[in-house]
């Protein structure tokens, strides 16, 4: 019996061990099948075939992103197995492959320091000799063999020689220490390549119970944030008559640290990382609170996403009437990097990589705000705080209503009322679409390899033929040039995102604008930039101008002309616009406005003409008024 329970005992200690000793199972197939990228972050998607054996199994997925989001990982195709625990570590691994940057380091910093080893023992070679030469230059009195001539020679190759050594040891020197800085820069580099061939890994561990031996073809997914995609288009018009060709592409990006090979690419409008509940409404209660109370503001419906390849922005800043705003503060986020925007509200800030992700743009009297670097152009407009307003006096300029007047016109892309045009025609045979409730997804039909860098993978998403109704727009007295415009309706139907646009016009490139189509209207205005074949010319009638004194008041008559010419072969419509100026104060009177066949509007002093140009056909019209004031005051006329 007693002989029976050691032999068990003996039984059971070897299958502890033997069970002590088995190592986990590698999934050495694993291969990224399918790649989500949505505008900021990715799913990926692995397949990986495992044999299981009965009990208790250790799965290890090793060589993976070290970005995972824990929390996100999913794994399918068990069978009857089941989980019974999942983590995820990080494990420092060797590159196999040294670089040839490196190797050529390693091979050139070898060289550099059998030369430094070979001038030390240079110099230690000159200073012996130089220190032989001290010690014999004494002449013994007693010598009565040498001549004075024959002094005077040993003298002589001794100071001589001295020389010698002494130069060549300090050239020496100064070339040991420049090979010294070399030394320096190469291993500081290999340190720098070194720190890159420890490459940092992602490992998902996964206990499983299987109940019987069986052949598992699973797949595993999980999220990282390193990865991304941001919209940019194509604009191209060839005439005025033909329908607006827009190309609509993806820039996508990944930083993970695993290049993606051969993969199927879906694109998402989603977001991830979105907090998805709804919001609960409770009843708002008023009661008495100190001046610097700020009430809470809703939570932003745009959707712009870090874009980290911008390295700088331009852009203009306005108002919410669309006047650009002067001085306004712009500065990136967690840095001291800053600048302000001109006369013009225009501005540009180069972005410091070891800065934050937003630009935060403050002015006295509006409300700050906080913005993604999204792309690089970023036009922003404030909105007016009330409560300061009402505490700071502001100082008018004479250009607050210039971008009122230009608004739209200039190039870059508006929202503005509907329009009746032709239904779009569609060329969706680059990949496959699908909208769900809340994002878009396109799925890309041809595989892709996206390299974990910093570099950009241009995909083409989709192309349209957008029928639009083109027209030139003028305004001289802001800018003697002519633009030309195309409105686009019904543009919610192409999933267009925020994103940069290059223009091209008759196979010339005219610009770079931006899309904006965060808004409710049902019109898309672009600007496709100036046409020089169509010239205004803006002058002052002076026969008609004259400044004279009524008693104590100034009266001030102004006339203009305003003259266009078509030189293009083709007929244009073009949108004529001058102004007249409105009082804003009682004691400046304006009369006697002669506006001719001019749409004007009282409240703005708006002029606008609709004209229908014929090949190298002209036009000219004209407009005048007539200002009062006291005379010793100035005006900003």
């Amino acid at each position: 019996m007693k002989k029976y329970y050691a032999i068990a005992f003996i039984a059971l200690l070897c299958s502890n061990f033997l069970s002590a000793s088995e190592k986990p199972l590698i999934a050495q197939n694993s291969k990224i099948e399918k790649v989500t990228v949505f505008l900021q972050g990715a799913t990926i998607e692995r397949s990986a075939s495992v044999q299981l054996k009965t009990g208790v199994n250790e799965l290890v997925f090793d060589n993976l992103s070290p970005d995972i989001i824990e929390n996100s990982i999913q794994l399918r195709g068990l069978k009857n197995a089941s989980i019974l625990s999942i983590a995820f570590n990080l494990d420092y691994l060797d590159k196999k492959n040294v670089s040839a940057e490196y190797e050529s380091l390693e091979t050139r910093l070898d060289e550099l320091l059998f030369e430094r080893n070979a001038i030390q023992s240079t110099i230690e070679g000159y200073e012996r000799e130089l220190k032989l030469l001290s010690e014999n230059q004494r002449i013994n009195s007693d010598n009565t063999d040498l001549s004075l001539e024959k002094i005077k020679q040993i003298s002589t190759y001794y100071r001589q020689r001295s020389t010698e050594i002494q130069n060549t040891i300090y050239k020496q020197k100064r070339a040991l220490q420049d090979l010294e800085r070399d030394i320096n820069d190469h291993r500081q580099q290999m340190n720098n390549l070194e720190d890159s061939r420890k490459e940092m890994r992602g490992e998902i561990t996964v206990k499983l119970q299987a109940e019987s031996a069986s052949y598992l073809n699973m797949e595993l997914s999980y999220n990282i944030e390193n990865a991304g995609w941001f919209p940019f288009y194509d604009i191209r018009a060839n005439n005025t008559i033909d329908p607006i060709e827009l190309s609509y592409k993806a820039s996508v990006y990944q930083q993970s640290g695993i290049d993606w090979d051969d993969v199927n690419l879906v694109l998402s409008t989603g977001d991830p990382n979105t907090n998805n509940l709804k919001p609960d409404l409770q009843p708002k209660y008023l009661n008495f609170v100190n001046r610097n109370y700020k009430p809470s503001s809703a939570v932003s419906r745009n959707n712009f996403k870090h874009n980290p390849t911008v390295r700088s922005v331009s852009g203009i800043v306005t108002d919410d009437s669309g006047a650009p705003l002067p001085g306004v503060n712009i500065a990136q986020t967690g840095s001291t990097n800053g600048t302000t925007s001109d006369f013009d509200g225009k501005y540009r800030i180069a972005i410091n990589n070891s800065g934050g992700n937003e630009l935060r743009y403050s002015y006295v009297g509006f409300e700050t705000q906080s913005i993604p670097v999204y792309a690089s152009m970023m036009n922003v407009r404030l909105e007016a705080n009330q409560e300061v307003l009402e505490e700071v006096a502001i100082v008018g300029y004479e250009t607050t209503d210039v971008s009122r007047a230009l608004a739209g016109k200039a190039a870059g892309i508006n929202i503005r009322g509907s329009n009746s045009v032709a239904p779009a025609s569609y060329n969706e045979n680059v990949q496959a679409k699908e909208e769900s409730l809340t994002n878009t997804r396109f799925e890309i039909k041809k595989r892709y390899t996206i390299v974990s860098n910093s570099d950009i993978t241009t995909i083409e998403i989709d192309a349209f033929n957008l029928p639009a109704n083109y027209q030139h727009y003028a305004a001289p007295e802001l800018n003697e040039n002519v633009f030309l415009t195309a409105t686009v309706t019904d543009w919610e139907r192409y999933d267009l995102l925020q994103g940069e646009a290059n223009i091209y016009f008759e196979g010339s490139y005219a610009g770079k604008t931006a899309i904006s189509p965060l808004a409710t209207t049902d019109s898309l205005e672009i600007s496709l930039g100036i046409d020089p074949n169509i010239i205004v010319k803006r002058e002052k009638k002076d026969n008609f101008k004259s400044k004279s004194l009524l008693g104590g008041t100034r009266v001030v008559t102004n006339a203009y002309e305003i003259s266009v010419r078509n030189s293009k072969s083709s007929t244009i419509n073009l949108l004529l616009e001058d102004r007249i100026p409105v009082s804003q104060n009682k004691e400046i009177k304006i009369s006697d406005q002669e506006t001719a066949d001019a749409d004007y509007d009282e409240q703005t002093g708006i002029l606008k003409w609709k004209l229908e140009l014929a090949p190298k056909a002209s036009a000219t019209k004209n407009f005048s008024y007539e200002v009062r004031y006291p005379k010793d005051r100035y005006i900003n006329l």
